[in-house]
């Protein structure tokens, strides 16, 4: 970048800007041409605070037991400690520790940053999107999952190892896309200098060229790669989850990191591109990232997931002819669908009732790689903010799969060593307003200073489904990385089979789809806790089973007006409510309307409340009616003698199918077939004519059993997600079950 190039000709940024501050290098670097995603690049003025997490001692965060979860073996944590969060002030040409906050996640150590960040407004200020007074910039490593997800890992990173490191801008130069105008983010010296040198700019110098072609160390080999692939399918067939991101590292000596940087911002231009460098801690990342985590303002949240890949091609018609083989490819929109939802879920965590939802769909083609590429959009709930945003979505859902608990404890058992920073996240906060931008650290390249020599690592992978081809998973993972092997010295660009094209965007037709209807008296969601402390009643109770897709049928429920109470059915803190007579003492108290039992990982069994609440359900000793989504609609199923089974076309997830009903019950009002969304491995299967659920919908061509309902009571079971994207008359079915009169 010119800019850069002046400001360190100048003495303004770099080990000769001391006097300034310190030496380390903050970047944000939107690339390739002007898109709704690439807006604005930045050029951060050295930095006089930085704060620092690293991974605890084991006596204070011991690994996990060794488990299994891709065998269905989860174990949560109820508590887990509190992060050290190290602040240091630059002075004396130094730094120096100067003091330490303790903090209980993400989201609170960003909020006890406030105290010790200016609050006054740049002079000159750029774009609306862009920081408007001094910010925090910096990484996030993925391990931070350690205090995200209740989980604790079996192969955590050494101690002391980095996991955030965070900067104080106070000043910076930002380049607007839009209008390719210059903006000094200031009202210092430093500012007026940087002015002057920005004023009188000249042609930045070539990036540096790669000497010598080093053979890197890939932590995985391609056997072993597809055996993991390979355990991860039997694991979705046996009902553990949908998908899940398993990767693999190369690693070896690099050039300077900066230079590496410099190559990856000519040879594979992205909209999240950054450069990091702690010069003293011989810490620095380079990412071409095309992938947005999470972006927002003090009212709407964004995020892009990506998911969906082939590579570009020779030129414009074969690049074509491979959008549209990705757009009409069954497995690559299942697994787009996926995400979407997942996401959905996610920022519904921290969003209004009835607001989520996808603003866009677009397929981006970059350097080697096309990808599918949504916009998912909400309101900030009253309340919420940024800040509790990247708590909510931290690890992104596109580089760990779902549901999201259960295959994070999968990649930590599978892959068995920490990723770092990559699939991570790198941006900037203001933490007085919340106001953020995060990318997925994928694309990056991590490196490490030992003396004078540096070391670089680069990740990379994907989504494994039970569609996947295990070969070609392989060979996406070599794609994916490509560009940065190249540019880290690691490959020979000549040598390459993929071409190297600019960047593009190509928006799809789409429907919209909203997480629940919005109305002028939507309902409240509240946890369990909170509906005991207010003495609520007269909710509706909803049972989540650590899925990712439950607040999707939760913002679906209070749409309609009704307030939802949330049970964390498989939470140890809930093992008391499988005694009947603390949980009908339970019922007693809330006096619930109607009961859900939410959908999950695994199998009925292993969600010890939902099966318990499932036997009284089809026993008729639940005083209200009673819906079961997928795991729960497989409680039923079980409790009332049916076999639950591998599904007899095998595993279906994100996949829309047509859904044959007779008419009765839910479906008493709906049109046959329909076309409902499937989430499922394992299904419910008649053994008899002596249940007391019967089916009342299959899936067509299948016979496969998707809808149940009790003879007598108000007991009703769906196998398919009514909630998902790929669902368009699936709140018809909710609303009616919501409309069922309570016998309580």
């Amino acid at each position: 970048m010119a800019i850069d190039h002046a400001l360190l000709q100048a003495g303004l940024i770099g080990e000769s800007a001391i006097k300034h501050g310190a030496p380390d290098r903050a970047i944000l670097v939107s690339g390739g041409p002007s898109t709704p995603l690439a807006k604005w690049s930045l050029i951060a003025a050295p930095a006089k605070a930085r704060v620092i997490v690293r991974q605890p001692s084991q006596s204070v965060l011991p690994a996990a037991t060794p488990h299994a979860p891709s065998k269905g073996e989860l174990v949560l944590e109820e508590e887990t400690p509190q992060l050290r969060a190290q602040v240091e002030e630059w002075k004396h040409g130094s730094w120096y520790h100067q003091t330490t906050i303790m903090a209980d996640d993400i989201g609170d150590l960003l909020r006890k940053l406030v105290d010790i960040t200016p609050n006054h407004m740049f002079d000159h200020q750029g774009p609306l999107s862009a920081p408007q007074r001094p910010f925090w910039c910096g990484a996030v490593a993925y391990d931070m999952v350690q205090w995200t997800q209740p989980l604790r890992l079996q192969h955590p990173p050494e101690e002391n190892e980095i996991l955030t490191v965070l900067w104080r801008i106070e000043n910076g130069v930002l380049i607007d896309r839009a209008t390719e105008q210059h903006h000094v983010l200031s009202s210092s010296d430093w500012g007026h200098q940087a002015l002057k040198h920005v004023e009188t700019i000249g042609a930045a110098p070539n990036a540096p060229v790669v000497v010598n072609i080093a053979e890197p160390h890939v932590s995985l080999s391609p056997e072993r790669h597809i055996d993991l692939i390979n355990i991860v399918r039997e694991s979705i067939r046996n009902g553990q989850f949908y998908q899940a991101n398993i990767g693999k590292h190369w690693s070896g000596p690099i050039d300077h990191p900066y230079a590496v940087f410099q190559r990856l911002l000519v040879s594979n231009p992205a909209p999240y591109s950054a450069y990091l460098e702690a010069t003293d801690l011989g810490f620095a990342i380079a990412s071409s990232s095309p992938e947005c985590l999470l972006e927002n303002d003090e009212i709407t949240v964004r995020t892009a997931p990506i998911k969906g890949t082939v590579p570009q091609g020779d030129d414009e018609e074969e690049a074509q002819r491979l959008r549209e083989h990705m757009l009409n490819d069954d497995k690559e929109r299942a697994e787009h669908r996926m995400l979407v939802d997942l996401m959905r879920h996610d920022i519904g965590t921290v969003c209004a009732v009835g607001s989520v939802r996808v603003s866009r769909f677009d397929v981006e083609a970059y350097a080697n790689v096309q990808h599918l590429v949504s916009h998912v959009e909400g309101q900030f709930h009253e309340g919420r903010d940024g800040l509790d945003a990247l708590q909510a979505v931290f690890p992104g859902g596109s580089i760990t799969g779902c549901p999201r608990t259960m295959v994070c404890a999968a990649v930590d058992e599978l892959e068995q060593q920490p990723r770092s920073f990559w699939t991570g996240s790198l941006g900037w906060v203001d933490v007085h307003t919340g106001q953020s931008t995060w990318n997925i650290l994928i694309r990056t390249l991590e490196a490490r200073r030992s003396g004078r020599q540096w070391t670089g690592t680069v990740g990379a992978g994907g989504g494994i489904t039970i569609g996947s081809v295990p070969k070609s998973e392989v060979e996406e993972s070599q794609w994916k990385a490509n560009a940065l092997l190249t540019a880290a010295g690691w490959s020979n660009p000549s040598e390459t089979d993929l071409p190297n094209r600019s960047l593009s965007v190509h928006p799809v037709q789409r429907s919209q789809r909203q997480s629940g209807h919005a109305s002028e008296h939507s309902g409240s969601v509240v946890s369990l806790q909170e509906a005991l402390l207010e003495k609520l009643e007269g909710g509706v109770l909803f049972v989540d089973n650590l899925d990712s897709f439950s607040n999707n049928i939760v913002h679906a429920i209070a749409g309609t007006g009704r307030d939802v109470v949330v049970v964390h059915g498989r939470s140890p803190a809930m093992r008391e409510l499988h005694d009947p007579v603390i949980l009908f003492d339970l019922l007693d108290r809330l006096q619930p309307s109607h009961i859900v039992l939410g959908p999950g990982p695994g199998a009925p069994e292993d969600a010890d409340l939902t099966m318990a609440m499932a036997h009284h359900a089809v026993a008729g000793q639940l005083l209200c009616p009673v819906l079961g989504v997928c795991l729960g609609h497989q409680a039923l199923g079980v409790a009332s003698g049916m076999r639950l089974v591998r599904s007899p076309n095998g595993p279906v997830h994100g996949v829309p199918v047509q859904i044959n009903h007779d008419g009765t019950g839910l479906f008493s009002i709906s049109d046959t077939p329909q076309e409902q969304t499937r989430y499922n491995s394992l299904t419910v299967e008649v053994t008899s004519s002596e249940h007391t659920m019967l089916v009342n919908a299959t899936e067509l061509g299948t016979e496969a059993v998707m809808g149940i309902r009790h003879e007598q009571a108000a007991v009703h079971g769906l196998q398919f997600h009514p909630e998902s994207v790929g669902s368009p008359q699936g709140v018809q079915l909710i609303e009616r079950f919501l409309s069922l009169p309570s016998d309580g």
